[in-house]
């Protein structure tokens, strides 16, 4: 079975790069406003909380302030004292300070455990399995949830195919690998299937969440075979997530279950390419019910877009199916208390429709900078809402610095340039026309040291 399996991912591998056609798609899916104010209430409580774990990320792992920020919308804890102590069990048992902070980013939630009931007898038995210091670091960190699993029996399982496979992974011999696992079991199916999109090229850090976990497509035989033909023929790229997200939803669900999502989208007044050419866009779109789908479109046309303007706005952004209610009611209560009106906030959507799926946190913060530390009107945020989705560490920061530096020297034609001409262009356009087009040398040097210092890599 393996061997078939194999020749399967090796067939599979010379059609990657397969176009995806509208009629083949046709085809597979054949066979296939008291609210928002509760709402800010609950998050002016929830900040704080955020805020202080952000500050516990970046001081005891070094972490960068956007990777902090990440974490603690998944985590957070107004105490210190167990996150230290789990922290402070990791370094104990030989993880540096660069795998910690991976185990952090994966698996955040480790931190919220009892560094000695809950996690320490598990590292002290995954410890006695056999492997080296660093053999061993490097599988729990790899694949931090591990960690998760409750029985012992499971953890020294899933502990040993693990390390099994990046043994092979270092040498490519998955053939002797393969010849040690139970012929017809569930676990030999498993790793079997991983092993075939390891050779189709799926990364090996998407590998290790389908291994660990029991509701996964890897776990049969015919139909993971199916679900990874028609993923692939539909062009998605193996070495991205995208390609395991697909195969999760087309192995989920029936081809009448998939026919009726469809279909509700057809009467929502897509065509059945849009809801294809979407679903490439974000497979997990399709994991919403038939009931969600038509209930964020009618959301939408609450907020005041057209049903037009909903259909393009989805078919541009259709993650943004996957939204509640209340967060497109809170998205909305954040640009009214910035200052914008309701037509303002429309102008917004269908120009750039990811900001309604931001944070507040994270729509507050960038617009106050550019409004109230760089003065550029509210107005310049509806012409360029693209800056709602530039970094502020990497874009925003530095180069509104220099523009700053460049005021105080008197250096600009006009007192301040337009938003656009600051944070739309490359870096390189932008240290053209801003840092290197000056005579002095050490006018020059002083800029590139402001833009430099104030970026963060």
């Amino acid at each position: 079975m393996y061997s078939s399996l194999i020749l399967l991912g090796k067939k599979l591998q010379k059609w990657r790069h397969l176009s995806f056609a509208v009629q083949n798609a046709y085809s597979f899916s054949n066979s296939f406003s008291s609210v928002a104010t509760a709402a800010n209430a609950s998050l002016r409580d929830g900040r704080k909380g955020r805020n202080f774990t952000v500050s516990c990320l970046v001081d005891s792992l070094g972490l960068t302030r956007k990777i902090a920020e990440s974490i603690s919308r998944r985590v957070s804890f107004e105490d210190k004292g167990n996150p230290d102590s789990v922290l402070s069990l990791f370094r104990s048992h030989g993880f540096t300070n660069s795998q910690i902070s991976s185990i952090v980013t994966d698996y955040p939630t480790l931190l919220l455990l009892d560094a000695e009931k809950s996690l320490a007898p598990k590292l002290q038995f995954l410890q006695s399995r056999g492997a080296s210091s660093s053999e061993f670091t490097e599988i729990v960190s790899t694949v931090p949830e591990i960690l998760g699993k409750k029985a012992a029996k499971t953890i020294s399982r899933y502990y040993g195919f693990i390390r099994e496979i990046i043994e092979a992974d270092k040498s490519s011999n998955y053939e002797k690998l393969c010849q040690s696992l139970p012929v017809g079991s569930r676990q030999g199916n498993k790793i079997r299937n991983v092993l075939v999109l390891r050779e189709l090229g799926v990364p090996q850090r998407f590998l290790f969440s389908l291994l660990i976990s029991d509701a996964q497509p890897v776990c049969g035989k015919e139909n993971f075979e199916e679900s990874l033909k028609k993923v692939v023929e539909m062009g998605f790229d193996p070495t991205s997530s995208k390609f395991v997200q697909a195969l999760k939803v087309v192995y989920r669900y029936s081809d009448k279950t998939i026919e009726e999502k469809v279909n509700v989208c057809k009467r929502l007044g897509f065509s059945v390419g849009d809801v294809w050419e979407m679903f490439k866009k974000c497979p997990t779109f399709l994991n919403n019910s038939e009931k969600k789908i038509v209930q964020i479109f009618e959301t939408l046309k609450k907020c005041g877009l057209l049903e037009d303007e909903v259909i393009s706005l989805l078919k541009k952004i259709p993650q943004c199916v996957g939204a509640s209610e209340k967060k497109i009611l809170n998205s909305i209560e954040t640009f009214l208390c910035l200052g914008f009106s309701r037509d303002e906030f429309v102008i917004l959507a269908k120009r750039f429709p990811q900001c309604l799926i931001l944070s507040a946190e994270t729509v507050t913060k960038k617009t106050e900078f550019v409004v109230k530390k760089m003065n550029w009107p509210l107005k310049s945020v509806i012409t360029t809402p693209a800056m709602l989705g530039y970094s502020m560490e990497k874009r925003t920061v530095p180069r509104c610095n220099v523009i700053k530096a460049l005021m105080s020297k008197g250096l600009l034609e006009s007192e301040l340039p337009p938003m656009s001409s600051v944070l739309v262009c490359t870096n390189e356009q932008f240290l053209n026309k801003y840092v290197r087009n000056h005579d002095d040398k050490e006018l020059v040097l002083e800029l590139m040291a402001i833009f430099t210092r104030d970026r963060v890599s």
